[in-house]
Parts: structure tokens; sequence; C-alpha cells
């Protein structure tokens, strides 16, 4: 059985068959209640929370983090990925990537003021796999592997995340965010860093935090990812005003850096 992997943000969803479709960020997402959700449930002091590593605010390549470079039709695209935070994650993308299970295939969600999603070689958000499908049941149920949600990391603006149908639904589809709104208002500060509140006024989802793993964020090429979020759309198969009218797709993807051991 296959599922239809989008994004859960929001408050209010679109009921589509037996699944809901998310809203665009900019629906309420300055409320409380829509952005105090944290990718960390537990309450800290801000002296606690300001030791916290926030490696997706470093404007260098760590040691211990992969760079990927997304060769697309519009463009390259730099990422930066995080196996300390998001092993399984960065695991199933990187070796996805090395075996060009990506090549080819299209963005074939696009919301302009929220994000750009891809992954699904069937190109209409109903297909994907893990790595692990069929091979660990303890990481993945046959549905989907498990979350990994840190403190560490944040849907900002430009962080590469997981799309999903739900909580453990992992497949292969991704999504990079791209709102440029001011996302801080109402961020909850006993689990949010001061730092993170502060990235969160050039823009981002955070009523994703916690819902779907982040687990990269674009290092050079956020021009290309706002070209790619401004292409003209129509209706998809869903009805929603999503699909590329001309297909964008991603050419290949090269592992420029490998975490050092």
């Amino acid at each position: 059985m296959t599922f239809k992997k989008f994004l859960l943000a929001g408050i209010s969803l679109l009921a589509i068959t037996t699944l809901a479709a998310c809203t665009s960020s900019n629906e309420g997402s300055s409320s409380s209640e829509s952005t105090s959700t944290s990718s960390s449930s537990q309450v800290l002091t801000q002296e606690e929370l300001a030791k916290i590593d926030l490696p997706q605010l470093k404007d260098k390549v760590g040691d211990n983090e992969y760079l990927i470079e997304m060769e697309t039709t519009e463009g390259n695209i730099q990422i930066r990925l995080f196996p300390k935070y998001a092993p399984l994650t960065v695991e199933n993308f990187v070796t996805h990537a090395k075996d060009g299970y990506y090549d080819g295939t299209i963005f074939h969600r696009v919301i302009q003021d929220f994000m750009i999603q891809g992954g699904d070689p069937e190109g209409n958000g109903t297909g994907g796999q893990s790595i692990w499908r069929g091979k660990d049941e303890s990481i993945d149920s046959g549905n989907g592997f498990k979350d990994e949600f840190s403190p560490s990391l944040y849907n900002l603006r430009g962080a590469l995340s997981m799309a999903n149908a739900g909580a453990g639904t992992n497949g292969s589809q991704f999504f990079i965010n791209t709102n440029t709104q001011d996302q801080s208002r109402g961020l909850a500060i006993q689990w949010t860093p001061e730092k993170i509140i502060e990235a969160y006024k050039n823009g981002g989802n955070p009523s994703l935090d916690g819902r779907h793993t982040v687990f990269g964020q674009v290092f050079k090429g956020m021009d290309i990812v706002d070209k790619i979020a401004a292409t003209p759309v129509q209706a998809s198969a869903s009805g929603e005003q999503s699909s590329p009218k001309t297909p964008i797709k991603i050419v290949a993807i090269r592992i420029l850096q490998e975490p050092k051991k």
C-alpha cells in the first residue's frame, strides 16, 4: 500500500480521501498555537538552551557533516547534512543519492513562501520508500521509518526535511523550507533557543518542528531554491495548486564531502 507524502503544517487540514493535506505556512502561522510546537518538549532554562549545538546557524561545513550538491534543471544547490543528529535519515538520503534513486525525479509539489518537495520516483506524491523497507523492521515498519527529532535542528528557511504522512512514515520524499516571512512570534522561549527564534525572523516553518525530521541545511544555492519555489504551478491530482507547469528535475546528487572519522 502506498501513502501520499505531504507536510502536516498548520492547524487547518484539508481532507483528501483518507489523508490530509497541509496548509501553507502563511495561514495562521503567527499564532502561538501553531508555532509553539518544538522538536524538544522538555522545558529548559535559557542557560541550558544556550548550550545546545545549532549546526544550521554555522557558516562552515563541519568535519562531522556531509556536503552534497543537488544538480537540478534550474541550477545547483549545495546542502549540509547532519548525521550526528539524524543518522538514519541522513544514511537513507545519502544511500539513495549514491544509488541514483533521485536522478531524473521531479519537484512534484511546490508552494511559494512555504516549501518545495521532491524525492518521489512516481512523481506524484504517492511513491518512494526507505532503504530499510523489508530489511529492518526495527527501523521501518513497512509504512516508513521512524522520525528523528532533535533540539539542535529546526525547520528554518533553507532547512532540508522529510515529508511524511504521519509519525514514522518517512520514505524517500523530502522538502526544502522556503518561507521568507517572520515566524518568530509566538515561539515558546522554554523550548526554543534565542538564536533559533532570531533565525525564524528570516522565515521558515516552525509549525513543522517535532512533526518533520530536519536533517540538512542549504549551504549554497538558496537563490536556485527560490527560483524553483517561484515557478508557475497548476492543479495537481488532488486539486491543490502545487504542480509545476514545467517539470523541474533533479539531474543528479553528488557527495562533495563525507564526515571525517
